[in-house]
């Protein structure tokens, strides 16, 4: 016997694999790499990290009206529970109609989602080990971790009431040609969760990573650096199908040989 129901759920599977491919934000920037003492790890184990490019500015509202319209399985009224929680695009009046600056960055979307908006561009999530290394940067230098002034600025905006609505490109350029990767809004990574920080190593995949919050400082390579234990908690308590009004994401790509 036919079932409509089943029959639309894997229709809508089959397509979510599938999307038009886009190029909405494409501005990007060269990224050199190198190598990096993570803040959760063995304390002399650095993690190399190989040239990636990244986007220049998170995703938009206007990016991501865009991405839904050319792909409507991604729209608020379409979306399946498997990959978005009750809150995605909960800022959005209807399936086309955002609340909030156009060029404001697109908040209250699900890892899946963002995933899937970075492969319709012919890119991908930038991995935390990439997007902690980029946001090492001040202007001026590609690691600013040691400047007092530097980890001042982050924390001060991590204190500071959001409004989530700020133009995307209003904070500082740093070294490589980044913004907003601080002052803005949170960012997924493709490895959102791979940091267990309830365990000894940073790839230790048997420990709970929602058990952050009483010995999570014990294993930090740099107690000093607050800033970026909070980013590591924040990811840490997150599943792939949530959404948050303080998390947006941009995407990176692979430097072709």
């Amino acid at each position: 016997m036919f079932n409509l129901k089943i029959y639309s759920t894997a229709l809508f599977l089959l397509l979510s694999l599938f999307c038009e491919v886009t190029a909405q934000n494409d501005k990007m920037v060269l990224v050199k790499g190198g190598v990096y003492l993570p803040l959760y790890g063995a304390e002399d184990k650095v993690v190399k990290i190989e040239p990636f490019k990244m986007d220049v500015l998170p995703v938009s509202n206007s990016d991501y009206l865009k991405f839904v319209q050319e792909n409507p399985q991604w729209k608020k009224s379409n979306i399946k529970r498997l990959f978005a929680d009750e809150s995605y695009l909960t800022k959005w009046k209807n399936d086309e109609t955002f609340i909030g600056l156009p060029n404001a960055p697109v908040t209250t979307v699900s890892w899946f989602a963002a995933k899937k908006y970075c492969e319709c561009q012919g890119k991908r999530l930038p991995t935390m080990d990439e997007w902690e290394f980029a946001a090492m940067a001040n202007e001026d230098v590609p690691d600013a971790r040691e400047i007092e002034t530097y980890n001042q600025y982050i924390l001060g905006w991590y204190e500071t009431p959001k409004t989530y609505n700020n133009p995307i490109g209003e904070t500082f350029k740093n070294y490589w040609g980044i913004y907003d990767l601080h002052g803005l809004v949170w960012e997924w990574t493709l490895d959102f969760n791979s940091v267990l920080i309830s365990g000894e190593s940073r790839k230790d995949v048997d420990k709970d990573s929602n058990l952050f919050c009483g010995s999570a400082a014990i294993g930090a390579s740099d107690l000093m650096n607050y800033a970026a234990f909070m980013r590591y908690a924040f990811r840490g308590s997150m599943k792939a199908r949530y959404s948050s009004q303080n998390l947006g994401f941009r995407c990176a790509k692979d430097v072709e040989n």
